[in-house]
């Protein structure tokens, strides 16, 4: 029901993939600051998710199944620009690391994300992380559909 997330960028120099990753394409119906709604289809199944605001690292998070034809069709009514990325897991002390390597209009950006058990909760950082951007709304994927990395100055 809540999602405490930290994010970073990633340091391409220091990291490299472990395995082939799996593509995502995500698209947003909503991006309101008091809610997104999201679609997400990865090549084997597909997720509607309604996030509530953030407050520092943690917010309201319902994630649901959906048969991938629904997620396709509610594709169409996305805003904007849907997100492209590869997603890779590395397991690393007693979290899972989520790294990101966008493409389409946000290629050349690589995030890293980590769930916790509580906003307190310490972790180990890589080598490979070069900085925290966790409550920096330019990384959150809702504002990257509309406000591509590729047009950043």
């Amino acid at each position: 029901m809540y999602e405490i997330e930290r994010k970073f960028l990633v340091d391409h120099s220091k990291w490299n993939p472990k395995d082939i990753g799996k593509k995502m394409k995500q698209g947003y119906l909503s991006v309101v600051p008091e809610r997104t709604v999201r679609i997400r289809i990865t090549d084997e199944e597909a997720y509607l998710t309604i996030k509530g605001k953030s407050v520092g690292i943690k917010r309201t998070e319902f994630e649901y199944k959906i048969p991938i034809k629904e997620a396709e069709e509610l594709m169409k009514m996305c805003l904007d620009y849907p997100i492209e990325k590869t997603r890779y897991f590395e397991k690393r002390d007693d979290v899972v690391w989520e790294i990101d390597i966008f493409e389409g209009k946000n290629k050349g950006l690589i995030l890293a994300e980590v769930e916790l058990k509580n906003e307190t909760q310490y972790i180990n950082l890589p080598p490979w992380i070069e900085k925290e951007v966790s409550e920096d709304y330019r990384y959150f994927n809702s504002w990257l559909s509309q406000n591509p990395f590729s047009k950043w100055e």
